[in-house]
């Protein structure tokens, strides 16, 4: 996925707030949901969106879906916006 798709699912504070959600670890997502006042499919539509953006993955058990933060992706991203603090360093 491109940086224009990741770009585009942080952008809505809702998916911001799931991810910040995840950064403890795995949740359901009930246990998301369980934080919002809004939809079930409300949910799922935000939890598409940053799918879709590879930000998070899921992962099925029985008749449950966890969604876990893919760090891979963050990470691809610090190391692109480092990019702009090494340009911004050589120019002092």
């Amino acid at each position: 996925m491109g940086f224009q798709e990741t770009f585009r699912a942080l952008s809505d504070p809702v998916r911001r707030d799931i991810l910040v959600l995840l950064r403890k670890g795995r949740l359901s997502a009930g246990d998301i949901a369980s934080h919002f006042d809004m939809t079930a499919a409300t949910i799922s539509y935000h939890l598409s969106q940053l799918k879709k953006a590879e930000l998070i993955t899921e992962e099925r058990e029985k008749n449950f879906i966890f969604y876990t933060l893919n760090a891979s992706v963050f990470e691809e991203i610090m190391l692109w916006l480092s990019e702009f603090r090494e340009v911004n360093d050589e120019s002092k």
